[in-house]
């Protein structure tokens, strides 16, 4: 004996729900599992990470910048710090990393008042020296504290990328893709 049709239409309704109910929760569910399991998507990003994770401001990383003022890493509006640390003797190839680097914040158009540019070392002699003031805050690691992250090739320039909150995201080792920064600066800056 068949059920009658109003029971049938009813399973077929609740059949319908639970599928419905399947195909969105499927998904989360996926997502959990892999979470789970310590799967992570890998990033495209050109960065290294910092590792271990570090917070500037925590650690009280003290920048002197040339006028004699300390550096805030927490500004008053969330802005980014892109922060270029010179090797000894920073000549020809130096200039022209820290110049692709401001081409990477003048590429940001509207959104490039959101990152600062901070220099720390002696700046190059010369033409190329007066010039990175007009866009280049230019500064001192007053304790030393950013060796670690210092290049020790001559007429170098090796960057790191710091969270308005004073963390640091990302490193860029000397001879690193300028290109490759500024895609990273584009997907992070919005």
């Amino acid at each position: 004996m068949s059920p009658p049709p109003a029971v049938s239409v009813r399973r077929a309704g609740r059949l319908k729900l639970l599928l419905i109910a399947a195909v969105f929760a499927a998904p989360m569910l996926l997502a959990v599992l892999l979470t789970v399991g310590g799967w992570q998507p890998a990033g495209k990003a050109s960065g290294e990470p910092v590792q271990p994770q570090r917070n500037f401001v925590e650690e009280g990383v003290r920048v002197t910048l040339a006028d004699g003022t300390r550096y805030a890493w927490r500004d008053s509006e969330p802005r980014l710090t892109l922060v270029a640390l010179a090797g000894p003797g920073c000549a020809a190839r130096c200039v022209e990393a820290l110049t692709r680097m401001t081409a990477a914040r003048i590429t940001l158009n509207r959104n490039a008042p959101r990152l600062r540019l901070l220099y720390l070392g002696t700046p190059p002699a010369g033409a190329a020296g007066e010039g990175m003031a007009r866009y280049w805050l230019l500064g001192a690691d007053a304790d030393g504290r950013l060796a670690a992250f210092r290049p020790q090739e001559a007429d170098s320039v090796s960057a790191l990328l710091v969270e308005s909150n004073g963390t640091a995201l990302a490193r860029y080792p000397a001879g690193f893709d300028p290109t490759g920064l500024r895609k990273d600066l584009q997907k992070v800056i919005r």
